[in-house]
């Protein structure tokens, strides 16, 4: 019968690393299942030297969702920095110690994408906002924390239980995806490869342990696998939007047209749709440490992409970014090894899609902004604009109408 045995660790952990490696030495199992998938089993080898494909990442669009992982995995980083030992060492050391052995190695884990994927989607937009809120008190060491004794934090079973305890009440949605579906996804694995080998032994971090035994003491309670590995389809609320604005945008020019107050106040309406959302992209642009190059293309752009849901300020940004200030090729693993936010954003590829992220949130700030102080700005009365207007725009339909 095979047998499965799961060494739970601290990913920043150095007594994690000699369990690892004492567990393979007693074990001696078939086959050795690391908490990782491809694209972070390459990262941690340093196999991956290619250039990153700027397109592919900008043509997903998922611009928090990547600049999110960063600050976790820097977040990460900055903990083992301060006990002295890299994040993943031990899945490293798992690795290097079954290589030395002829033991194969299989990755265990769901692919990050798909994770963070559904962590973001789960997450309310207040969830969103403490959490970058969080983050940004992380990289900036103004988070206010205590000190983490990580290799208590790896034994003390309460403590772990505490901790996943308290971030679902932080976001159960994004929980849900960092830990509950991960647990049946790593389960699925380890039975997986029990199929086929007698010893199976699982390096995971301490927070999946408990989850693990749980689906693997009952098996039927284990969703199935093809729900867990589906990107989320969420409502299309920023289309939505994006189209109520256009409408919006076009009522209000029809209405000043129909209202009486003149051609001049339509052009500078028209006008300062073009300087608010431009000037907003272009200055979160240079906020982002975006080249003025790239400031200017947001600038632009920007009044064409806030009427049009399909397009985005900062994706136009970002290439110009790109083609100024190129990525290289060691510019993932430069964004891991910066020591604080501003080396991450001196690194190229950082600052790309950090550019294509600020630029969006100004085009997006501008047009609210917009709607808010226009009146003001034009110094008109917006109920003069709105009844006349109304009441000549249906007039004028009335005329057209043949009956």
């Amino acid at each position: 019968m095979s047998e499965i045995k799961l060494v739970g660790t601290a990913h920043v952990s150095r007594k994690s690393i000699d369990e690892v490696k004492a567990a393979i030495e007693e074990f001696e199992p078939d086959v050795i299942a690391v908490e990782l998938d491809r694209p972070r089993f390459e990262a941690i080898k340093n196999k991956d030297t290619r250039a990153p494909d700027v397109s592919e990442i900008l043509s997903g669009g998922n611009f928090s969702e990547l600049l999110v992982q960063w600050l976790l995995a820097y977040v990460q980083k900055k903990i083992g920095m301060d006990v002295g030992v890299e994040p993943g060492a031990e899945m490293l050391a798992a690795i290097n110690e079954a290589e030395e052995r002829g033991i194969p190695i299989a990755l265990a884990d769901r692919d990050i994408r798909i994770t963070l994927s559904r962590f973001v989607s789960g997450m309310t937009l207040f969830e969103k906002v403490k959490l970058l809120v969080a983050l940004a008190g992380a990289v900036t060491g103004k988070d206010g924390g205590e000190e983490i004794d990580i290799d208590e934090l790896s034994q003390n079973k309460d403590l772990i239980e505490a901790a996943i305890e308290e971030f679902g009440r932080f976001s159960p949605g994004g929980a849900k995806a960092l830990i509950a579906e991960r647990d049946a996804y790593l389960t699925h694995s380890l039975l997986n490869l029990s199929r086929n080998n007698e010893k199976v032994l699982g390096v995971v971090g301490a927070g999946h342990v408990k989850g693990i035994r749980k689906y693997m003491e009952d098996p039927s309670s284990l969703p199935e696998m093809a729900s867990l590995v589906q990107k989320p389809k969420p409502f299309p609320w920023a289309k939505i939007l994006g189209v109520g604005f256009i409408a919006l945008f076009a009522f209000l020019i029809i209405l000043i047209a129909f209202s009486g107050v003149g051609w001049g106040v339509l052009l500078e309406a028209v006008l300062y749709w073009v300087i608010i959302n431009g000037v907003l992209a272009a200055g979160f642009t240079l906020a982002a440490g975006g080249h003025p190059l790239s400031a200017l293309t947001a600038f632009a752009v920007s009044w064409m992409t806030s009427l049009n849901p399909m397009l985005a300020a900062g994706w136009f940004a970002a290439i110009t970014e790109a083609k100024v200030r190129k990525p290289g090729a060691l510019d993932f693993r430069k964004i891991m090894e910066a020591e604080n936010f501003t080396e991450m954003r001196k690194v190229p590829l950082f600052r790309v899609v950090l550019v294509a992220a600020m630029a969006n949130v100004g085009s997006t700030i501008g047009t609210f902004a917009y709607f808010i102080f226009i009146f003001p700005i034009l110094g008109i009365d917006p109920k003069v604009v709105l009844l006349d207007g109304l009441s000549n725009f249906s007039a004028f339909i009335g005329s057209l109408l043949p009956f």
